[in-house]
């Protein structure tokens, strides 16, 4: 899949069908995930896979705003240090990867950020130096995915040269 047409039909999706994801799929998420730049290349961005079903359970319970990952054929933890300011960017750099190497797969994903610390820790086991900032669920879906956004036409929300002067493509050099 052409990388603009995967960026322009991505959706977030938070119901899965029960079809499994194949490992070379997921190596592909995760290389995808490797490949993410950080800041001042620290490299610091840990994943954890959670594939066992009972897992993916639990994770569900570990949240506040995911119970829906418990749908999913598979999750990834990111941990981050957040004492690196970048922290924050990072993960979204690398989620956002992780996702589109997914769609480009067929498979779909949901992100979430109510993560609750202790319950996790003790229930994944990361050490207390790292922190989850994001849990993405991943699966196929249950059904055709279309891909169509609504989104604020490019002249609401761009600006050139100065805020308020109005985007207009024909003016683009």
């Amino acid at each position: 899949m052409d990388t603009h047409q995967a960026i322009l039909t991505k959706l977030d999706v938070r119901q899965f069908s029960p079809k499994k994801v194949p490992a070379d799929v997921k190596l592909k998420v995760f290389e995808a995930a490797r490949a993410t730049q950080t800041g001042n290349n620290k490299q610091h961005l840990r994943f954890i896979l959670v594939q066992n079903k009972e897992s993916v359970k639990k994770l569900a319970e570990d949240s506040t705003s995911g119970p829906w990952v418990a749908g999913a054929d598979f999750a990834v933890i990111v941990l981050t240090d957040p004492k690196l300011g970048f922290h924050l960017i990072d993960t979204g750099r690398a989620v956002q990867q992780m996702q589109l190497s997914a769609w480009n797969n067929g498979v779909i994903s949901g992100v979430y950020t109510g993560i609750k610390e202790e319950a996790m820790s003790r229930d994944f086991g990361f050490p207390a130096d790292i922190k989850p900032t994001m849990v993405v669920g991943f699966g196929y879906p249950v059904k055709k995915i279309v891909g169509k956004k609504n989104r604020m036409p490019i002249s609401e929300i761009a600006f050139i040269d100065k805020f308020g002067n109005k985007f207009d493509p024909k003016k683009l050099s």
